[in-house]
């Protein structure tokens, strides 16, 4: 899949926003993409996440045994790449600020994982829940987002496989664009304001 085609199905989906958008991580951007809505469509879902399962064989070249996500975004992703991989998938959800495994998920020790995302901007989710899985016994050979939107300068620790990387610049707080700054702010992702 191109990476026209990746933009284009966010684009009919109504997920790719423009606006002036404050992350995840607090930075601050002019565009964002909004994974929720692309993969409300399972048509949609199983075309990205098959696209990108085939990239994952190809590229990583090991076997997975289970993929994990980092909720809230990374659990429709996640089930979907699971179900494309045929192999489990579960997801770590934060509590006082830390991932853990909840509703009965654990990791056998030495079980070949792979994380899964929707987005990657920073990568520091994706490192954070990788430690946490880690921790938790897991051999993380490797993670994998629909975007990859540091335009591949992201490191999460362990190869990184992106069905599409796009560098949409991103800001921090004190050092907005003048017109950037002359829109409203808005936080459209899963994680409130700090």
């Amino acid at each position: 899949m191109s990476e026209e085609e990746v933009l284009n199905e966010f684009r009919a989906a109504g997920a790719l926003l423009e606006g002036h958008f404050i992350l995840s991580s607090g930075r601050r951007s002019a565009a964002y993409l909004q994974c929720a809505r692309v993969l409300m469509s399972a048509d949609r879902a199983e075309r990205l996440c098959g696209a990108l399962a085939e990239k994952v064989k190809t590229k990583l070249g090991a076997t997975t045994d289970l993929v994990f996500s980092p909720a809230m975004g990374g659990v429709v992703v996640g089930y979907e790449m699971g179900r494309q991989l045929e192999v489990p998938a579960i997801f770590f959800e934060r509590v006082d600020g830390e991932f853990v495994l909840r509703r009965g998920f654990e990791i056998e020790p030495a079980t070949r994982c792979l994380m899964v995302e929707d987005v990657v901007t920073t990568g520091l989710s994706s490192r954070e829940c990788i430690a946490a899985a880690r921790k938790a016994g897991a051999d993380v050979v490797g993670g994998c987002c629909l975007v990859d939107r540091s335009g591949g300068k992201a490191d999460i620790g362990v190869p990184l496989i992106s069905l599409t990387a796009l560098d949409i610049p991103t800001y921090a707080a004190d050092a907005i664009p003048a017109a950037l700054s002359a829109i409203p702010a808005v936080k459209p992702g899963s994680r409130g304001l700090k």
